[in-house]
């Protein structure tokens, strides 16, 4: 569990033509992971809550609900949930409001809160896509891993940067 120091976030503030750097980080990640998607699939609404990660991860790199831990257990937990509900539950809104809910209750377990993952579960317990496109989901949920690790890098870099500084 981590302890309240740890999820304490400090957002840096810098000045506009940093932030814009800051933000052209996750908009090139998340505009290739469209592109890759186009060439192999035509499912763009699956991944509207990547983009969400992605913008998140840009706001706020250091919080605890946008590092690679809470990624990688949120968001392919919420991909299992969806599609698991929608095989389980007839009922499309029953099973997306169990995979909602199931989703809310397992983050809080894990300690492994994202916001966005309640959408992925949703998507995937709407069945808006194809067999093929859980394995295009976690590549771009891959993408979005690397998106944190630079993003963390590029926080890094400017504080020692900025630190460094007479």
């Amino acid at each position: 569990m981590a302890t309240s120091s740890e999820k304490k976030s400090f957002r840096l503030h810098f000045n506009v033509k940093t932030e814009l750097l800051l933000a052209l980080l996750p908009t090139l990640t998340i505009m290739g992971t469209l592109f890759f998607l186009e060439v192999f699939s035509r499912q763009h609404i699956l991944f509207t809550s990547l983009a969400s990660s992605a913008f998140l991860i840009y706001l706020d790199p250091e919080h605890i609900m946008n590092r690679v831990r809470t990624l990688l257990i949120a968001q392919p937990m919420a991909t299992l949930v969806g599609y698991g509900m929608h095989n389980l539950i007839p009922s499309t809104y029953e099973a997306a409001a169990s995979a909602m809910i199931l989703t809310i209750v397992l983050m809080i377990v894990f300690d492994a809160m994202h916001p966005p993952a309640v959408s992925t579960s949703l998507l995937f317990a709407f069945r808006m896509y194809s067999e093929h496109t859980l394995v295009l989901f976690g590549l771009a949920l891959g993408l979005t891993v690397v998106l944190v690790a630079l993003q963390q890098a590029a926080v890094w870099l400017l504080r020692h940067y900025t630190s460094s500084r007479p």
